[in-house]
């Protein structure tokens, strides 16, 4: 099953709803663009790659829905559209660059509405299965940097449900697991939403991965003694020089890991480098909503007294001499990063 997807007989995008794993396993339809803009705000799809494919097809799915009859009201329609899904959030670069991606079709010439409809799906369902591909390919570089034996922190989600399928860092780890290497994962909860341990965990079930979760505070005590042989997340946008945001937290523990002489692995297509920022100073960090912080509960009960108030970055950015190495699915990328990346990148 595909974390995003086009239902053509019904004409509407179907996605997994990520908020109610690992309780139930549920898709949703979406054929309204701004209710599916709701869903990458919400988080019913969340993940770098899943989120511009998912904003490709609200474009797609806004094209399909207008009554436009010309040309020029049926690209009104669409600029609504893109405004509308470019406001859902705001750090992941690859939602921008899909949606710019979408751009460039409904700006090229065309005989006419129908055609600019049928162009706009076309494109968004080639940059799902483009996505699958891209994972494959990253999967593979990335396997290539982990051992036999080896025990892998890991943060957040980057598996199949960030992405179409397949996924970014925990796709490595699962094809190095699929090459039969002896693999153990330790899954940072990742808080205050817990992708770790509630989708990340989720997936490595289905797998047959081994796993354990564990408290993101916890991370430090095993990277010290000695436990862990690979760092390894995702990222949302990095910037020319290498810096990378990603879930909050991964800053933390990318400290502790450059603390320890232990790798740390950072794994994303190359769209979601973002090549017009010089560093990470510049990337958007979102902030949530503080209730995902002052809502815990323990025996159902709240944890913080009536009044608290909380900040609730979802992001922050490791900065390029923490990172061992970047993976994507051109290859895999080491320090110097200005220069590196600009190479694979084909700036030299």
């Amino acid at each position: 099953m595909r974390t995003v997807g086009w239902d053509a007989s019904r004409r509407e995008v179907q996605l997994i709803d990520q908020r109610c794993l690992p309780g139930r396993l549920e898709t949703v339809s979406f054929w309204d663009y701004t209710r599916l803009s709701e869903a990458i705000r919400d988080m019913v799809v969340r993940g770098a790659p899943a989120i511009g494919v998912t904003a490709a097809f609200g474009i797609a799915l806004a094209a399909d829905r207008s009554s436009a009859r010309t040309i020029e009201l049926l690209r009104a329609d669409l600029a609504q559209a893109d405004a509308v899904l470019r406001a859902s959030r705001p750090t992941a670069v690859n939602l921008f660059w899909a949606l710019d991606r979408m751009k460039r079709v409904s700006d090229q010439p065309v005989g006419g509405c129908d055609e600019l409809r049928e162009r706009l799906l076309t494109e968004a369902l080639q940059m799902a299965e483009e996505d699958i591909v891209t994972n494959r390919s990253m999967a593979v570089n990335g396997a290539a940097l982990i051992q036999d034996g080896d025990t892998i922190i890991h943060h957040c989600n980057t598996g199949a449900l960030a992405a179409v399928d397949w996924g970014t860092a925990l796709g490595c780890i699962r094809e190095a697991w699929q090459q039969g290497k002896r693999v153990h994962v330790l899954v940072d909860e990742t808080r205050p939403r817990l992708q770790g341990a509630r989708l990340t965990a989720w997936e490595l079930t289905q797998y047959g991965i081994p796993f354990d979760i564990i408290s993101d505070n916890a991370a430090g005590y095993f990277l010290r003694s000695g436990q862990v042989q690979r760092v390894m997340f995702g990222a949302d946008r990095v910037a020319a020089n290498g810096d990378v945001a990603n879930k909050i937290g991964t800053y933390m523990l990318a400290l502790a890991a450059h603390a320890n002489q232990v790798p740390v692995i950072a794994v994303m297509p190359a769209s979601t480098i973002d090549r017009s920022l010089k560093s990470g100073d510049a990337i958007p960090i979102e902030e949530r909503d503080a209730e995902e912080v002052l809502g815990i509960t323990v025996h159902g009960e709240r944890v913080t007294p009536e009044g608290a108030t909380a900040r609730n970055p979802a992001f922050d950015v490791t900065p390029n001499h923490l990172i061992t190495a970047l993976v994507t699915e051109l290859g895999v990328v080491h320090p110097p990063f200005v220069r590196n990346l600009a190479s694979l990148l084909g700036k030299d």
